[in-house]
């Protein structure tokens, strides 16, 4: 008798997990992607896209699901759930859609906002794949220069310089010709790098198996059996590193891409994995990064679905049974009930949690065991700079510059943001530099005789916090003078590595982290959302931090999902999209990664064979 119950468990597990894995109706085909169409360049036309007002009557009816902002996380998930038949409604408080995707133009200059290179999207790899989808192949990628980053270390007689090249091969091998003493030391980075790389979709796999059978792989070790990449994932950089080599520069190298967080703080398998982004190439779009929410947000309309703006969420609505049925968005002094089975969230843990639920629920024990798995991520700064002129007069360059004044990245991160508020302007440890218009090669027929740069540095959001009250645009000389002390500093460091802009600047905008929260909603002004520390990866942490929450129907994207960037939140949106239809969307992608390799393979036999004819 138990024998027989045992089979019809065995059954009924095998025949319900192919039904996870494979039941279902690809929300993908090869069929819906379609040669790019000429770029549009009329502003008007694209504003009916990405800046369309929200109106009751814009509202598609019988909504399936609502998605609470429109940056790639929520739009990669609002676009995947459409093409699965999900009529899908984007909502976003800032009067245009993409989050850190978005551009603005002020002064005849566009800057991009967040999205300053991508990786990985050389042909036929599964995030090139993925844009294709949710774009239906209307975004084009321009690659950069194979040195596609500099990396200088300390100041004047001091200063060090390293270039790091793109290529298979050529990156390591770059990196073994500028480091010969060291080349054991690079040779097992990159080993583990591909490890990485190649065993990442495990981590991903612990957020989509029921979270039991994650937890047990994890606690008996099996999981440790069947990867190393679990123990990677919460091993600390800085550790790592000592053990591969006692040469700081070198060690810089291996968290150069920073994000907030100190190496002695970080996990070894992010920066390992930030650093193979860019092994097949480093990529612009082009058009500019807001090609990414014109496109996307078209193929969420051609399925019934719509994003409207300047549609602020007050509430995300939950009945007595602890569901989400819908949100409260706000229009001036009225606010309007939207209703939807499922709820999408891509505006942080944090504003999700503390912010938009009702307090009572927010207060729950499993949500606040959420919340405790996460810190709030360090604030970002950013001085928006335009030229008169040309890249060539200027001398600016695709290539990226990534500026230390010491090689002891832990230490000057921790001595600078211990500093007190009058201290830290005169003591920015480290900054990057990059040049859109260098990058975009249309940016010449849109801005022709204009040039413009970008400047990033990581600082405490407590810095700003006493004019967090204050209007935006209007905060006062006080808080104005204060930004501009941080900015001039960044400016004066930059222009040591370009003198001809410092006499051809003819614009100047500058964001703190309460810019940020303003327009872009991150929570303490931190563009990469929660900080990326080495509790969030530890492996058991990471299979807790899945896209469901304790309230039935409402799901989590973007960057808290998974990790940060660009690439990081649109995995958090495949995620949070394979959460929802209970269906592994990544299997989908991984089949047509395989179609579209045979495709290549013929046409590349046709050609060799009309060689030969």
């Amino acid at each position: 008798m138990w024998l027989i119950v045992f089979l019809v468990w065995v059954l009924l597990w095998v025949g319900g997990s192919y039904w996870y894995l494979f039941g279902k109706k690809s929300p993908f085909s090869l069929e819906s992607v379609r040669p790019p169409a000429p770029r549009e360049f009329d502003q008007r036309k694209r504003d009916k896209v990405i800046k369309q007002g929200f109106n009751v009557d814009k509202v598609p009816r019988d909504l399936d699901v609502i998605v609470i902002g429109s940056g790639i996380g929520g739009l990669t998930a609002g676009a995947t759930l459409a093409k699965a038949g999900k009529k899908v409604l984007v909502l976003e408080q800032h009067d245009q859609a993409g989050g850190c995707c978005h551009t603005y133009i002020e002064k005849g200059f566009e800057f991009d906002v967040g999205l300053h290179y991508i990786g990985q999207v050389h042909e036929n790899s599964l995030l090139r794949i993925a844009f294709d989808q949710i774009s239906e192949g209307q975004l084009e990628f321009q690659e950069l220069n194979q040195h596609f980053d500099t990396i200088q270390i300390g100041l004047g007689d001091e200063k060090r310089e390293y270039t790091i090249f793109s290529g298979k091969t050529e990156m390591k091998a770059h990196l073994i010709k500028q480091f010969p003493d060291d080349a054991e030391a690079v040779e097992t980075f990159f080993k583990i790098m591909k490890i990485c790389a190649k065993k990442t979709h495990y981590l991903a796999t612990l957020k989509l198996i029921p979270r039991w059978i994650s937890l047990l792989l994890l606690k008996s070790g099996l999981g440790d059996l069947l990867t190393p990449v679990f123990k990677l994932s919460g091993t600390c950089a800085t550790e790592f590193a000592n053990t591969l080599t006692s040469n700081k520069d070198l060690q810089v190298i291996f968290a150069y891409l920073f994000y907030g967080v100190p190496p002695k703080d970080s996990s070894i398998l992010i920066n390992a994995l930030l650093v193979h982004h860019y092994k097949r190439g480093a990529y612009y779009i082009k058009g500019g990064a807001s090609e990414i929410p014109f496109h996307i947000i078209r193929t969420i309309q051609k399925y019934g679905g719509n994003c409207l703006v300047r549609a602020p969420v007050t509430q995300i609505l939950v009945n007595d049974e602890n569901t989400a049925y819908g949100v409260k968005v706000r229009k001036g002094q009225e606010e309007f009930e939207i209703r939807a089975p499922v709820v999408v969230s891509n505006c942080g843990i944090f504003t999700t949690f503390q912010k938009l639920l009702p307090r009572h629920i927010s207060n729950q024990k499993e949500m606040q065991e959420r919340l405790n798995m996460m810190k709030h991520g360090r604030g970002s700064f950013l001085v928006f700079s335009g030229f008169d002129g040309t890249q060539e007069e200027l001398g600016l360059e695709s290539t990226n510059y990534w500026l230390f004044k010491n090689n002891d990245m832990d230490k000057s991160m921790e001595d600078f943001f211990a500093l007190n508020k009058e201290e830290a302007p005169d003591n920015i440890p480290m900054m990057f530099i990059t040049m859109p218009s260098a990058k975009d090669p249309e940016s010449k027929i849109r801005h022709p005789g204009k040039s413009c740069m970008t400047i990033l540095t990581m600082v405490k959001y407590e810095w700003f916090e006493e004019w967090k009250d204050t209007a935006v645009r209007k905060r006062g000389d006080e808080y104005y003078n204060y930004k501009m002390r941080f900015a001039n500093n960044l400016f004066e460091w930059a222009c040591k590595l370009f003198p001809k802009i410092k006499d051809k600047l003819v614009f100047q905008d500058v964001a703190t982290p309460l810019t940020n929260c303003h327009y872009l909603g991150a929570q303490r002004g931190a563009m990469y959302s929660s900080e990326h520390n080495l509790d969030r990866f530890h492996a058991e942490a990471v299979a807790r931090n899945r896209c469901n929450t304790p309230v039935k129907n409402l799901f989590i994207s973007g960057q808290d999902v998974f990790s940060c960037g660009i690439a990081g939140a649109l995995h958090g949106g495949l995620l949070c999209a394979s959460t929802v239809l209970d269906h592994i969307v990544y299997i989908d992608l991984l089949f047509l990664k395989k179609k579209l390799k045979k495709r290549k393979a013929r046409e590349l036999a046709q050609l060799e064979n009309k060689k030969l004819q």
